[in-house]
């Protein structure tokens, strides 16, 4: 019984998933109140049993590992799952975790998921149903809609020059680095294609959000068409393709290829019909600093603009300094020496702390978040129209019947 003056307890919550996203949504839980990670699961003992210790050693536990599925979802101490598995493994867990609660076999009653919510639409929608169908509230992970200079942007630019001059009308979302750090990103069946359903799903949903008035329903914005177009610039080359095979055994690229360039234009409408306009870029053959993340939000008489490669902190190291190969000063870092720029805090930057603050305050209140699977459904959507519109070199005009069955060439080939 929670007495008056007093919030609902601490969210305890259960990790599926120990790489690479599961350490960056560890550090942003150092920023957030009223949670506590109590278990985690992976299928890799040293893994999990890593990321164990990391989460009791930064005292947001107790934490203790599962050597199971089951065990972790029949926990006494967990209420939310953060689902941070590869892909090609969400679908298992969600039906795994649906028929665990509707059995009565676990106390999990939220769910978030990280992009994307699925590698097709088909796989995107069943997600969804699972999980409404055990009555189990549910966030979907987009960081980027809370980064904390989209955040900051859209209100100034919705509060101070929309009432004066109008609405905006074109959002620009980039986001490219030199590619992805574990192998099963580079293989299509596993992860649904390439760099647009890896990256696109962002993009795509920060320009969205942007072009979003506050407070009104994402579904206040229809979309009417896409046109998308992928290329395969870099990591087919022989002499790339030969480094991927060397660091990911598996991955052979050049027999299974998927692309490292993709650009979208999206056009949608608003309540009003007027027409608004996404347009996107993702990539894995930039090779700058680091993560490049680029946003602009425009309108009649005003532009937004910001880049994380445009931080307030830049350190120069002479050649004289050496070191070993890190990504201390920035995520998917390539250099170790001259003018480097230094994203101070980018569990903040990237937006890991406002979503993980957000979906813990929308759980623990019993509030739906800004950002469900209804989202993750559309996003998915979205992305699916963009492949089809690549492979036929067609503009695709929305709603489109096909999506619903539509695989990329990609993971068709993968």
């Amino acid at each position: 019984m929670v007495r008056a003056g007093e919030g609902p307890p601490p969210l305890r919550i259960g990790f599926i998933g120990s790489g690479f996203i599961a350490k960056f949504h560890l550090k942003a839980f150092e920023s957030v109140r009223h949670a506590q990670i109590t278990g985690v699961f992976s299928p890799t003992a040293a893994n999990r049993d890593a990321l164990t210790a990391a989460v009791n050693a930064a005292e947001l536990g107790p934490c203790r590992a599962h050597a199971s599925l089951e065990s972790l979802l029949a926990a006494d101490d967990v209420d939310a799952i953060w689902l941070l598995a590869p892909n090609d493994r969400r679908l298992e867990v969600m039906r795994a975790l649906s028929a665990a609660v509707k059995a009565g076999k676990s106390r999990v009653r939220a769910i978030a998921c990280e992009k994307p919510l699925g590698r097709t639409l088909a796989e995107a929608r069943e997600v969804l149903r699972l999980a409404e169908d055990a009555g189990l509230a549910h966030g979907y992970l987009e960081n980027q809609v809370f980064s904390s200079a989209v955040e900051r942007g859209k209100d100034i630019i919705w509060r101070r020059a929309v009432p004066a001059s109008g609405r905006p009308y074109l959002a620009r979302a980039a986001e490219e680095h030199s590619g992805p750090h574990e192998p099963w990103f580079w293989q299509g069946a596993r992860q649904g294609g390439g760099v647009m359903s890896d990256m696109m799903c962002h993009s795509v949903e920060v320009g969205r959000f942007l072009l979003t008035a506050p407070d009104a329903p994402r579904a206040s914005l229809t979309v009417k068409s896409v046109q998308g177009s992928v290329a395969h610039l870099k990591w087919s080359q022989d002499r790339y393709a030969r480094s991927l095979a060397r660091d990911f055994p598996g991955v052979r690229i050049q027999a299974h290829p998927v692309e490292d360039f993709a650009r979208a234009t999206i056009t949608l409408e608003d309540t009003t019909g007027q027409e608004l306009i996404v347009e996107a870029s993702t990539s894995w053959s930039y090779v700058g600093p680091g993560l490049r993340i680029d946003l602009a939000l425009l309108g009649p008489e005003y532009a937004m603009e910001f880049s994380s490669l445009n931080p307030s902190l830049k350190v120069f190291l002479s050649r004289a300094i050496s070191g070993g190969q890190g990504e201390d000063l920035v995520e998917k870092q390539n250099a170790e020496q001259g003018q480097m720029p230094i994203v101070e805090d980018e569990a903040g930057t990237y937006g890991y702390v406002g979503e993980n603050r957000h979906m813990v305050d929308c759980f623990r209140h019993r509030r739906t978040p800004i950002e469900t699977f209804e989202d993750g459904v559309e996003v998915t959507r979205i992305v699916m129209a963009l492949y089809k519109s690549a492979e036929t070199g067609q503009v695709v005009r929305l709603p489109d019947d096909d999506l619903e069955t539509y695989v990329p060439v990609p993971a068709r080939e993968g």
